[in-house]
């Protein structure tokens, strides 16, 4: 349990690290409303990171169940499996809803890169423990 708990947290960090460095382009992107300090209207909210951390502990506790099952241990086959679930398994189906949302296609980079990153992150984190 220690280690989903700990991968979560290297994924929801690297998420904080990924949107601050890309947040000017993923706020046009994503249509976000800013405050006259370019800050998003909602980011004293602490909805979207609760539910953004509980998600991250999601992907972890199921990420570690796969890696069990499948027999998935050390941190080179954990690393790859993380990185094949997030470019195979989470990022068709991101790129499948902006697509059909009309939104801008830039969302693929930018939330589909840490989608992909998460993954691979919480995988190396699992791996290691």
């Amino acid at each position: 349990m220690l280690e989903v708990i700990v991968a979560a947290i290297a994924g929801y960090a690297f998420g904080a690290v990924w949107y601050m460095t890309l947040s000017k382009p993923w706020v046009e992107a994503a249509g976000i409303q800013v405050d006259e300090n370019g800050k998003p209207n909602n980011s004293s909210d602490p909805k979207p990171y609760v539910v953004a951390f509980i998600g991250a502990l999601v992907v972890a506790g199921m990420m570690r169940h796969i890696f069990a099952m499948a027999g998935i241990d050390g941190v080179g086959k954990a690393l790859v499996t993380g990185l094949g679930l997030g470019l195979f398994v989470v990022l068709p189906w991101m790129i499948n809803n902006i697509m059909f949302s009309d939104r801008s296609k830039s969302l693929i980079w930018l939330d589909g890169g840490y989608a992909v990153g998460g993954c691979t992150v919480i995988g190396l984190v699992l791996g290691v423990m």
